[in-house]
């Protein structure tokens, strides 16, 4: 059985490496699809969901091959542009490859996605403005089946700033023929991470770090090499952490410019965090300060941060309330949290969580890649032990999760 074993802990102290962000090199490994030849990733994470999306790759005709922190990605003339079921419904991601292989091949069948268990998220704005490009579709046997000549640059209006669907027009647009504008795009780290990596490869995109992206399409991409950004979301379950034990951690690598509304409201809970050449550090004396968290499209707060605001207010002095403006589906994991006597009423998009003193021990279950980890996170502030089953899902998002948090003291191990 895939399980974490927790125990309260005390303080943590030390050290800990930030790694590469899993929700960018997934997208980097699906753009390099678009030229032929040998692309080389740096710092990508060593987790399940990259090694899907090679699986994926390699099921199309690319040779992958891992050494270290370093993937190799050899992208051949020819491809088979199918996203089989067997991979895509073990992560919704793979939706991605699908503006790639539509730019470069004109034809892609991928099956409908998968992934984690947080409600509905339908992937009708990557077809709408995939089609606004000129792509038709098809939707048959549970494929959805893509077909282009060759994609025309168009004005794309998004109605929300889906992360997804930004990523997959981005990738189509830069073999599409003529300019291409996204209004209403996604502005997350990884989408200009995304959009840096194309650069190198010889795109023209403007507008970065913006709601309103200019592409200007290019005839042939060119391999490259590139070093993917840290991961916010993993920095952020290391301060959730320091946050209900309590200690001094450097977060090595860890970008305090990706995650500024976080730490703000780390700070307004009591929380010192200081900004460092080697990265991040945060101090943690007292008992922290329960406040009011409502998750937003960046730069407001991300809905991965939420279930581990949510185990730091399960501690705070005081009550906070929490709203979830992203995944209506998404607050799940606190069946699990008050199992371990955390005082938590939600009813629709609202939770309130009133602190308690410690929580206890229980055995509880992940139901995804960030309530799994905070509820291993939650076991720290646990008097006995927690017992964390379905540990599966949190290897889909964090290399060695258990050693990081005990190599800085916390007394926790994966069997």
């Amino acid at each position: 059985m895939e399980r974490f074993l927790v125990q309260g802990s005390g303080p943590l102290n030390g050290v800990v490496p930030i790694g590469g962000a899993k929700n960018s090199a997934l997208k980097l490994m699906a753009a390099s699809l678009l030229a032929e030849g040998s692309t080389s990733l740096l710092n990508v994470p060593d987790i399940a969901d990259v090694a899907i999306m090679g699986e994926l790759l390699e099921a199309m005709g690319v040779q992958i091959r891992r050494v270290g922190n370093r993937i190799d990605i050899d992208v051949p003339a020819e491809l088979d542009p199918v996203a089989p079921y067997s991979l895509v419904e073990r992560m919704r991601a793979s939706i991605v490859v699908l503006g790639p292989l539509l730019a470069r091949l004109g034809r892609a069948r991928v099956a409908m996605p998968g992934g984690d268990d947080f409600g509905s998220r339908p992937i009708d704005m990557h077809l709408q403005g995939l089609e606004q490009l000129g792509a038709t579709f098809s939707h048959e046997h549970g494929d959805i089946t893509g077909k282009a000549d060759r994609l025309v640059g168009a004005e794309v209006l998004l109605e929300f700033p889906s992360v997804g669907a930004t990523e997959n027009l981005m990738m189509a647009a830069v073999l599409a023929r003529g300019t291409t504008i996204i209004e209403n795009a996604a502005r997350e780290p990884e989408i200009t991470d995304l959009a840096n990596f194309l650069s190198q490869m010889g795109a023209t995109i403007d507008g970065l770090g913006t709601s309103r992206l200019t592409v200007e399409g290019v005839e042939v991409l060119r391999p490259t090499t590139y070093t993917v950004i840290p991961d916010r979301v993993e920095a952020a379950t290391f301060l959730s952490a320091v946050a209900v034990c309590g200690g001094e951690l450097l977060l090595k690598g860890a970008r305090s410019d990706h995650m500024e509304m976080l730490i703000r409201k780390l700070e307004e809970m009591g929380m010192s965090l200081a900004a460092e050449p080697s990265g991040l550090r945060v101090e943690v004396r007292n008992r922290l300060r329960a406040v009011d968290i409502s998750t937003l499209p960046y730069p407001g707060l991300a809905t991965d941060y939420k279930p581990f605001l949510v185990t730091a207010l399960c501690v705070a002095e005081g009550a906070g309330m929490v709203t979830e403006n992203i995944f209506a589906g998404r607050f799940r994991y606190i069946d699990e949290l008050v199992r371990m006597g955390a005082e938590i009423r939600a009813e629709g998009r609202h939770a309130v969580v009133r602190g308690v003193e410690r929580l206890s021990g229980a055995p509880v279950r992940a139901h995804d890649i960030r309530a799994g980890a905070a509820l291993v996170v939650a076991g720290l502030v646990a008097e006995g032990e927690t017992v964390i089953s379905d540990a599966h899902h949190v290897d889909r998002g964090y290399e060695d999760l258990a050693g990081k948090l005990a190599s800085v003291g916390a007394l926790v191990t994966r069997t």
